[in-house]
Protein backbone atom coordinates (compact mmCIF):
# COMPACT_ATOMS: atom_id res chain seq x y z
CA UNK A 1 0.00 0.00 0.00
CA UNK A 2 2.91 2.33 0.71
CA UNK A 3 4.40 1.73 -2.37
CA UNK A 4 0.96 3.06 -4.08
CA UNK A 5 0.84 6.29 -2.16
CA UNK A 6 4.78 6.92 -3.10
CA UNK A 7 4.24 6.23 -6.65
CA UNK A 8 1.09 8.41 -6.59
CA UNK A 9 2.55 11.42 -4.28
CA UNK A 10 5.44 11.42 -6.67
CA UNK A 11 3.61 11.50 -9.59
CA UNK A 12 1.13 14.10 -8.37
CA UNK A 13 4.17 16.22 -7.54
CA UNK A 14 5.72 15.98 -11.12
CA UNK A 15 2.20 16.83 -12.76
CA UNK A 16 1.95 19.96 -10.31
CA UNK A 17 5.65 20.87 -11.76
CA UNK A 18 4.67 20.64 -15.31
CA UNK A 19 1.57 22.55 -14.97
CA UNK A 20 4.37 25.00 -13.27
CA UNK A 21 6.37 25.67 -16.13
CA UNK A 22 3.02 25.72 -18.73
CA UNK A 23 1.83 28.16 -16.62
CA UNK A 24 4.91 30.44 -17.38
CA UNK A 25 5.38 29.65 -20.58
CA UNK A 26 1.68 31.11 -21.14
CA UNK A 27 2.22 34.41 -18.91
CA UNK A 28 4.89 34.99 -21.53
CA UNK A 29 2.88 34.47 -24.63
CA UNK A 30 3.07 37.72 -25.28
CA UNK A 31 6.67 38.46 -24.13
CA UNK A 32 9.20 39.39 -27.42
CA UNK A 33 11.82 36.82 -27.83
CA UNK A 34 10.65 34.40 -25.03
CA UNK A 35 11.69 30.99 -25.79
CA UNK A 36 9.12 28.48 -23.93
CA UNK A 37 10.53 26.10 -21.24
CA UNK A 38 10.26 22.38 -21.16
CA UNK A 39 9.83 19.82 -18.26
CA UNK A 40 11.60 17.03 -17.91
CA UNK A 41 12.13 14.19 -15.89
CA UNK A 42 14.39 11.53 -14.72
CA UNK A 43 14.17 8.31 -12.93
CA UNK A 44 16.51 8.04 -9.46
CA UNK A 45 17.16 5.36 -6.94
CA UNK A 46 15.74 6.23 -3.36
CA UNK A 47 18.90 5.77 -1.42
CA UNK A 48 18.88 4.64 2.24
CA UNK A 49 19.20 0.97 3.88
CA UNK A 50 17.63 -2.06 2.98
CA UNK A 51 16.47 -3.27 -0.53
CA UNK A 52 16.22 -0.40 -2.84
CA UNK A 53 13.18 -0.86 -4.35
CA UNK A 54 11.57 2.63 -4.71
CA UNK A 55 12.74 5.25 -7.87
CA UNK A 56 12.04 8.83 -7.53
CA UNK A 57 11.10 10.87 -10.63
CA UNK A 58 13.07 13.74 -10.27
CA UNK A 59 13.17 17.48 -11.60
CA UNK A 60 15.81 17.71 -14.51
CA UNK A 61 16.67 20.24 -16.46
CA UNK A 62 14.11 20.33 -19.48
CA UNK A 63 16.24 23.43 -21.58
CA UNK A 64 14.00 25.36 -24.33
CA UNK A 65 12.19 25.39 -26.94
CA UNK A 66 14.85 26.77 -29.89
CA UNK A 67 12.48 27.04 -32.67
CA UNK A 68 12.69 31.12 -33.47
CA UNK A 69 9.46 33.13 -33.08
CA UNK A 70 7.24 34.87 -35.94
CA UNK A 71 9.04 38.23 -36.93
CA UNK A 72 6.58 41.11 -36.09
CA UNK A 73 7.05 44.72 -38.09
CA UNK A 74 6.67 47.22 -35.82
CA UNK A 75 8.19 50.54 -37.59
CA UNK A 76 10.08 51.79 -34.27
CA UNK A 77 13.76 52.43 -34.48
CA UNK A 78 14.53 50.78 -31.15
CA UNK A 79 13.10 47.42 -32.12
CA UNK A 80 15.08 44.64 -33.52
CA UNK A 81 14.77 41.33 -34.59
CA UNK A 82 18.14 39.06 -34.59
CA UNK A 83 18.67 36.42 -36.91
CA UNK A 84 18.24 32.63 -36.18
CA UNK A 85 21.10 31.09 -34.30
CA UNK A 86 22.48 34.43 -33.07
CA UNK A 87 21.69 36.21 -29.60
CA UNK A 88 22.03 39.67 -28.45
CA UNK A 89 24.61 40.70 -25.25
CA UNK A 90 23.45 42.45 -22.37
CA UNK A 91 24.80 42.98 -18.93
CA UNK A 92 23.46 41.15 -16.44
CA UNK A 93 22.55 42.00 -12.37
CA UNK A 94 25.83 40.69 -11.70
CA UNK A 95 28.01 42.47 -13.91
CA UNK A 96 28.63 39.27 -16.36
CA UNK A 97 27.75 39.00 -19.89
CA UNK A 98 24.85 37.16 -20.34
CA UNK A 99 22.31 37.30 -23.77
CA UNK A 100 18.94 37.43 -25.23
CA UNK A 101 16.67 37.27 -28.01
CA UNK A 102 14.50 40.42 -27.08
CA UNK A 103 14.70 43.14 -29.20
CA UNK A 104 12.77 45.62 -27.66
CA UNK A 105 15.51 48.10 -26.79
CA UNK A 106 14.66 51.40 -24.97
CA UNK A 107 16.88 54.13 -23.45
CA UNK A 108 16.58 54.87 -19.89
CA UNK A 109 16.55 58.36 -17.88
CA UNK A 110 20.24 58.44 -18.29
CA UNK A 111 20.96 57.67 -21.67
CA UNK A 112 21.74 53.89 -21.83
CA UNK A 113 20.27 51.49 -23.94
CA UNK A 114 18.61 48.52 -22.53
CA UNK A 115 16.39 46.11 -22.79
CA UNK A 116 12.61 46.08 -21.52
CA UNK A 117 13.59 44.64 -18.63
CA UNK A 118 16.45 47.16 -17.71
CA UNK A 119 19.52 44.62 -19.02
CA UNK A 120 22.14 47.47 -20.96
CA UNK A 121 23.02 46.33 -24.42
CA UNK A 122 26.50 45.75 -24.87
CA UNK A 123 28.53 47.14 -27.63
CA UNK A 124 32.18 47.38 -28.55
CA UNK A 125 33.38 49.36 -25.35
CA UNK A 126 30.92 48.03 -22.63
CA UNK A 127 27.00 49.22 -22.55
CA UNK A 128 26.27 51.62 -24.94
CA UNK A 129 25.43 55.21 -23.61
CA UNK A 130 23.42 57.58 -25.91
CA UNK A 131 23.24 61.41 -26.47
CA UNK A 132 20.33 63.16 -26.68
CA UNK A 133 19.35 62.74 -30.00
CA UNK A 134 16.56 63.80 -33.08
CA UNK A 135 16.62 60.47 -34.76
CA UNK A 136 18.26 56.87 -34.03
CA UNK A 137 19.20 54.03 -36.65
CA UNK A 138 20.10 50.41 -36.16
CA UNK A 139 21.69 48.89 -38.95
CA UNK A 140 21.53 45.13 -39.60
CA UNK A 141 25.24 44.97 -38.81
CA UNK A 142 24.30 46.24 -35.57
CA UNK A 143 25.62 50.03 -35.80
CA UNK A 144 24.28 52.31 -33.77
CA UNK A 145 23.63 55.84 -35.36
CA UNK A 146 21.85 58.85 -34.32
CA UNK A 147 21.10 62.44 -35.35
CA UNK A 148 22.42 64.50 -32.44
CA UNK A 149 20.22 66.71 -31.28
CA UNK A 150 20.43 70.83 -32.22
CA UNK A 151 23.04 69.63 -34.71
CA UNK A 152 21.95 70.84 -38.23
CA UNK A 153 22.77 68.72 -41.62
CA UNK A 154 21.08 65.87 -40.41
CA UNK A 155 24.18 64.36 -40.46
CA UNK A 156 24.19 60.78 -38.61
CA UNK A 157 27.27 60.22 -36.01
CA UNK A 158 28.13 56.13 -35.18
CA UNK A 159 27.73 55.68 -31.39
CA UNK A 160 29.06 51.75 -31.20
CA UNK A 161 27.76 48.91 -32.49
CA UNK A 162 25.28 46.27 -30.84
CA UNK A 163 27.44 43.39 -29.89
CA UNK A 164 25.58 40.40 -31.08
CA UNK A 165 27.33 36.70 -31.20
CA UNK A 166 26.70 33.48 -32.98
CA UNK A 167 25.15 30.65 -31.06
CA UNK A 168 27.86 28.60 -29.57
CA UNK A 169 28.09 24.67 -30.54
CA UNK A 170 27.19 23.31 -26.85
CA UNK A 171 24.18 25.97 -27.25
CA UNK A 172 22.70 27.68 -24.36
CA UNK A 173 20.96 27.53 -20.89
CA UNK A 174 18.54 30.12 -18.98
CA UNK A 175 19.58 31.44 -15.83
CA UNK A 176 17.19 31.95 -12.94
CA UNK A 177 16.66 35.84 -14.14
CA UNK A 178 15.92 34.79 -17.42
CA UNK A 179 18.49 35.99 -19.25
CA UNK A 180 20.88 33.01 -21.39
CA UNK A 181 24.65 32.10 -20.94
CA UNK A 182 26.76 29.11 -22.93
CA UNK A 183 26.70 25.89 -21.56
CA UNK A 184 30.28 25.45 -21.85
CA UNK A 185 31.24 28.56 -20.07
CA UNK A 186 35.02 28.21 -21.89
CA UNK A 187 33.33 28.54 -25.06
CA UNK A 188 34.27 31.95 -27.04
CA UNK A 189 31.43 33.39 -28.88
CA UNK A 190 32.07 34.35 -32.07
CA UNK A 191 30.67 37.49 -33.66
CA UNK A 192 27.69 37.50 -36.00
CA UNK A 193 27.72 38.24 -39.24
CA UNK A 194 27.20 41.59 -40.90
CA UNK A 195 23.48 40.79 -41.16
CA UNK A 196 22.59 39.77 -37.80
CA UNK A 197 19.85 42.49 -37.31
CA UNK A 198 16.48 43.40 -38.84
CA UNK A 199 15.63 46.57 -37.16
CA UNK A 200 12.05 48.17 -37.17
CA UNK A 201 10.89 44.18 -36.27
CA UNK A 202 10.64 42.08 -33.21
CA UNK A 203 10.41 38.23 -32.88
CA UNK A 204 7.33 36.92 -30.85
CA UNK A 205 7.57 34.56 -28.61
CA UNK A 206 7.36 30.96 -29.38
CA UNK A 207 4.98 30.16 -27.22
CA UNK A 208 1.72 28.62 -29.00
CA UNK A 209 -1.07 29.26 -26.16
CA UNK A 210 -3.59 26.82 -28.22
CA UNK A 211 -1.10 24.18 -27.44
CA UNK A 212 0.12 25.62 -24.14
CA UNK A 213 -3.54 25.19 -23.23
CA UNK A 214 -4.07 21.45 -24.36
CA UNK A 215 -0.73 20.94 -21.82
CA UNK A 216 -2.58 22.23 -18.78
CA UNK A 217 -5.45 20.50 -19.40
CA UNK A 218 -3.52 17.17 -19.60
CA UNK A 219 -1.28 17.93 -16.62
CA UNK A 220 -4.21 19.03 -14.70
CA UNK A 221 -6.08 15.34 -15.81
CA UNK A 222 -2.67 13.47 -14.56
CA UNK A 223 -2.99 15.09 -11.35
CA UNK A 224 -6.10 14.02 -10.53
CA UNK A 225 -5.34 10.76 -11.29
CA UNK A 226 -3.05 10.28 -8.83
CA UNK A 227 -5.20 11.79 -6.41
CA UNK A 228 -7.54 9.33 -7.36
CA UNK A 229 -5.03 6.43 -6.92
CA UNK A 230 -3.85 8.41 -3.07
CA UNK A 231 -7.64 8.15 -2.10
CA UNK A 232 -8.02 4.41 -3.33
CA UNK A 233 -5.05 3.78 -1.14
CA UNK A 234 -6.45 5.53 1.96
CA UNK A 235 -9.84 3.37 1.35
CA UNK A 236 -8.42 0.02 0.85
CA UNK A 237 -5.87 0.79 3.85
CA UNK A 238 -9.21 1.40 6.35
CA UNK A 239 -10.97 -1.88 5.12
CA UNK A 240 -7.56 -3.46 5.61
CA UNK A 241 -7.94 -2.05 8.88
CA UNK A 242 -11.34 -3.00 9.54
CA UNK A 243 -10.69 -6.60 8.97
CA UNK A 244 -7.82 -6.96 11.09
CA UNK A 245 -10.21 -5.35 14.00
CA UNK A 246 -12.61 -7.76 13.26
CA UNK A 247 -9.75 -10.68 14.10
Amino acid sequence: MDRLLYVAMNGASRALQAQGTVSHNLANASTPGFKAALSQTEATNVEGPGWQSRVHASAAEGGYDALPGAVRTTGRSLDIALQPGTWLAVEAADGSTAYTRAGNLQIDVNGRLQTASGAAVLGGGGAIGVPPAESISIGRDGTFSIIPLGVGGGVNAEIDRIRVVQEPAAGMVRGVDGLFRPSDPAEELQPAGDEAILSGALEQSNVNPATALVSMIEQQRRFETQIQLMKKADEHAQRTAELLRMR
